[in-house]
């Protein structure tokens, strides 16, 4: 069996619409992430989202829909825990992360359904993607990238300088609130074919391997959605192709493959910042102005005692703080 042939299989094609969409919506709002320094904040989303999953087994609903429920409403309590600031605040949000996990495959297993079924959600799954999936992922995604775009220059403002974003009139509280409820939607996008845990990693790494190369924010968003969709789409053919001989989840293909893409950047982006340092001008440099005086109390020589600097073409001499320079008959004094 060839590309081609793999390619004409239903399933491949909602798998390829799926990995596309994926490749967009995760760095956009993955950006946002990095530049509030909350890069690991989908890690956590993704272990609440396991609940949601469980949920819609044990329910028989979409898991879809109630992982969208629960990753929202799991990302809206962790801002508000780290938006308070409490010194426990880290544990609050370990055991949220923990719990969301562990609820999720005691859930599952309630529900009888097997470690394969929940697998498929963890890690991505090629044949797993029915068409009732795609159309979700189609208007979640659509969504992510909608409010992205349209309220790029808010939700930058927040992420840069929140001081800044208050006194121009935002909603500090409510733009944070929609970059974590926002994460959560792009996570659930993402399960079917990176997996919840791994979803993270397709939030960050375009982004770093996109900033490696860009000098502005808008470059950076650009290159991070471009770089999410080749390694999306990649990864999943390479999966395909690979299932020939070895059965292998996109989820790992897909992380891999845009890790390998930082990789393949970061010496460029070392390179672009040294040459950017060597071409930055030098700093101007003003001059202190002498002060001259007719009258001095003391006259320097050689045998004066005071230390003597060479300055030029003369020699000042160190006196009372000060350093002194004849000049014909006046000293400079600096």
């Amino acid at each position: 069996m060839t590309f081609l042939d793999l390619l004409s299989y239903d399933f491949m094609q909602r798998a390829l619409i799926a990995a596309l969409l994926t490749g967009l919506a995760a760095p956009a709002i993955g950006t946002f992430l990095v530049q509030r320094r909350l890069a690991l904040l989908g890690d956590g989303i993704g272990h609440v989202a396991v609940t949601g999953v469980a949920l819609g087994l044990l329910t028989g609903t979409s898991p879809t829909w109630t992982a969208v429920v629960v990753a929202v409403l799991g990302a809206a309590l962790m801002e508000l825990i780290r938006e308070r600031g409490h010194t426990n605040g880290d544990v609050a949000l370990a055991l949220l992360f923990y719990g969301g996990l562990a609820g999720g495959v005691l859930i599952t297993g309630i529900a009888r359904e097997g470690a394969a079924t929940l697998q498929t959600y963890l890690f991505g799954s090629l044949n797993a993607i029915s068409v009732g999936d795609v159309w979700s992922t189609v208007v979640l995604a659509a969504v992510v990238l909608v409010v992205v775009i349209g309220l790029s220059p808010q939700l930058f403002a927040v992420a840069s300088d929140q001081d800044f974003a208050r006194v121009a009139g935002l909603s500090v509280r409510a733009y944070n609130l929609l970059v974590a409820v926002l994460a959560a939607v792009s996570i659930t996008v993402a399960m079917r074919t990176v997996g919840l845990l791994l979803v993270s990693a397709l939030m960050v790494v375009p982004v770093a391997t996109s900033q490696q190369l860009a000098r502005s924010f808008r470059a950076t968003l650009l290159g991070a959605m471009v770089v999410g969709c080749a390694a999306s789409v990649g990864g999943l053919l390479l999966s395909a192709g690979l299932s020939f001989t070895v059965p292998v989840a996109p989820g790992p293909t897909i992380v891999l493959l845009a890790l390998a893409m930082f990789t393949a950047t970061w010496p460029v982006g070392i390179w672009l910042r040294r040459r950017s340092r060597l071409m930055a001008p030098f700093p101007e440099v003003t001059a202190t102005p002498h002060r001259s005086t007719d009258q001095h109390p003391h006259a320097h020589g050689d045998d004066c005692g005071h230390p003597a600097v060479p300055h030029g073409d003369h020699v000042d001499y160190v006196h009372d703080g000060h350093r002194h320079a004849v000049h014909g008959e006046h000293y400079d004094e600096h």
